[in-house]
């Protein structure tokens, strides 16, 4: 078999060690330039920075704009930066170039696998011969249908050692895509508790960020943007004039800034650093995921939002939706105050139920804390790490045929897709959450 600087082609399974433990060599791959305020870059780098703490070498392979924020991201993660060979711009070539050179450095050749949370890094990885655990939150299956075969085929190779799901909602769409089970693990996102190891009494936290102690708060913390559900919570707000919004997370002007310009209830707070943020986090009487299915089922851009692993640890009570992803971490009466998606009359009911009755929202608060502690970002390395072990130490998984029923189903799911894009001009296709 022919080989081209040391890195196999094709094939097999190159050979290396299985790696265990702190015996562990990881190529981190990222495809966006950092630093970044993004949700997938948090949560990217934060695994990274713990998972390589459990490695005896671990890089991280990023496009950056010059080779002076390579001391810093060094500093910042732990890890050894490679900058990759991509332009930041524009993004398509960058993710093109990312894959493509990825697979020339030394690095590649030297990691026991490639960690990655990008499908095309990921095949160039195994077209390559090196092994892959992907990581990401997004149903690729069911939200972009035409990719399905490919994805099995991908998933099902010998190389690939497992897919990290954040979610059930997501691990399913695998296992209805006929990908063995044992390479899908739902390892859920986290937190950082260094963020909240000085928890500040409710009435100061709304004195330093400028609210009177006896204002009763509602709290969202994230993008402010239309693809939150947000224009429920501003329709709420109108008919809980008493109550105070606070939606921190703004970059400039947009439809929810300009919605909530006539509502005086509402306070729109800029993108804050993580020091400041906490202190919104503990001004809240309630802490808000606006109960909506649109972010799930309309642009497919958020599963099991970041804030709520957050959120639980915070000791303040949560109001959510009732939706197929939240509710796999939160439960109605135990854990938070779940409400009918996309109902501004069951916005309004819970919001109003919650903020009347302190006894409730402090027991919510109380579980919710409580069961925080197995979702810190170290404890999902810890998972991570006792997966990625099982499979190097597992014989490879044989491969799956694909049958008369996946094709039927992919070229069925591929032509609602190709409606919906000419439709709507969207990529993604909503799922059907009918029964949900």
């Amino acid at each position: 078999m022919m080989t081209t600087r040391g890195v196999r082609t094709g094939g097999g399974p190159a050979p290396r060690r299985t790696g265990t433990g702190a015996t562990m060599k990881i190529l981190f791959a990222f495809e966006n330039a950092l630093p970044s305020t993004e949700a997938d870059a948090e949560v990217f780098v934060t695994t990274a920075r713990y998972l390589g703490r459990q490695a005896s070498q671990a890089w991280l392979h990023v496009p950056m704009r010059d080779k002076a924020g390579c001391p810093t991201l060094a500093g910042t993660t732990g890890l050894s930066p490679l900058r990759a060979w991509a332009p930041v711009r524009p993004a398509l070539a960058r993710h093109v170039f990312c894959g493509l050179t990825l697979v020339w450095r030394r690095a590649f050749r030297q990691a026991d696998f490639v960690y990655t949370r990008n499908l095309w890094i990921a095949w160039m990885a195994i077209l390559f011969g090196q092994r892959v655990v992907f990581d990401h939150y997004r149903p690729w299956p069911d939200q972009i249908p035409p990719l399905r075969r490919w994805l099995h085929r991908l998933m099902c190779n010998p190389r690939f050692l497992l897919n990290i799901c954040h979610s059930d909602y997501t691990r399913r769409t695998y296992l209805d895509l006929d990908v063995p089970a044992d390479k899908l693990r739902c390892i859920r996102n986290g937190f950082e508790p260094d963020r909240l190891q000085a928890p500040v009494a409710m009435d100061d936290a709304k004195r330093a960020v400028g609210i009177p102690p006896d204002r009763r708060t509602v709290v969202y913390t994230g993008r402010v943007n239309h693809k939150k559900g947000l224009p429920l919570v501003i329709e709420a707000a109108r008919a809980l004039p008493d109550l105070l919004f606070v939606l921190v997370g703004s970059y400039g002007h947009g439809p929810i800034e300009d919605m909530a310009r006539s509502v005086p209830n509402v306070r729109i707070v800029p993108f804050q650093p993580p020091e400041t943020l906490t202190r919104y986090i503990h001004a809240a009487d309630v802490l808000l995921i606006p109960p909506s299915l649109q972010p799930l089922a309309r642009y497919g851009s958020t599963v099991l939002p970041l804030k709520l692993f957050f959120y639980m640890a915070s000791g303040r009570p949560i109001l959510a939706g009732n939706t197929p992803d939240v509710r796999e971490v939160l439960r109605h009466g135990e854990n938070a105050f779940l409400c009918a998606p996309d109902s501004p009359r069951a916005l309004i009911d819970g919001l109003a139920a919650l903020t009347a009755d302190p006894a409730l929202s402090a027991r919510l608060a109380a579980t919710a804390l409580a069961e925080s502690v197995d979702l810190t970002w170290a404890a999902r390395a810890r998972h991570i790490t006792a997966a990625i072990q099982n499979r190097l130490a597992a014989p490879p998984a044989p491969p799956q045929a694909w049958g008369r029923a996946q094709y039927r189903a992919w070229l069925r799911q591929s032509w609602r897709w190709l409606a919906h894009l000419a439709r709507t001009g969207s990529l993604v296709l909503p799922p059907d959450l009918s029964g949900t």
